[in-house]
C-alpha cells in the first residue's frame, strides 16, 4: 500500500480517528474531520485547549484511522505520522484554506474566520510516513 492511496482517499473522505499519546503512553483518541493539504499532508482543526493539542505538543507521534461515509461497507486506512501544531495568526490561512478544500462553495468565509478567531483554533498537520493494510477477509 503507498501513501499516495491515502493521500487521495482523503480529498473526498473526511472522517477519521486520531491516537495521540497522553503522559503515561496509553492511547488518547478522537474523532476529527481530516482533510489534506496541497503538500499531501493530513490537516486537522482543532481548539488550542483541547486534550489533543497539548499531548501533540508534548510528543508527535500520532496514528489516525480514516473512513468512508459507511461504517461497514466503507474502505478504511491507518496512517502513522508526526504532528505539528500551527497557532494563530499563522494557522488562520491554513485553516481557511483546508475549510475551502473540504467545503467548497458551502463554506461561509466571514462566518468561518470569525470562528477561528473566536475558537483560538490551530491547525494539526501530520506528515505521513507509512500507511497500514487495509484487508478485507
Amino acid at each position: 500500500m503507498e501513501i499516495s492511496e491515502v493521500q487521495k482517499f482523503l480529498e473526498t473522505n473526511h472522517r477519521g480517528v486520531l491516537v495521540a499519546r497522553k503522559r503515561d503512553g496509553s492511547p488518547q483518541m478522537t474523532l476529527v474531520t481530516p482533510a489534506i493539504d496541497a503538500e499531501g499532508r493530513v490537516v486537522i482543526s482543532a481548539r488550542g485547549s483541547t486534550f489533543k493539542v497539548k499531548n501533540i505538543r508534548r510528543d508527535p507521534n500520532v496514528s489516525m484511522l480514516v473512513m468512508g461515509e459507511e461504517f461497514y461497507k466503507s474502505a478504511y486506512y491507518q496512517l502513522d505520522g508526526k504532528a505539528e501544531v500551527i497557532a494563530l495568526p499563522e494557522s488562520e490561512e491554513l485553516l481557511m484554506t483546508a475549510y475551502r478544500r473540504r467545503l467548497g462553495d458551502e463554506l461561509d468565509e466571514a462566518e468561518t474566520r470569525r470562528k477561528i478567531l473566536d475558537e483560538d483554533r490551530v491547525i494539526i498537520r501530520i506528515t505521513i510516513d507509512r500507511v497500514g493494510p487495509q484487508s478485507r477477509g
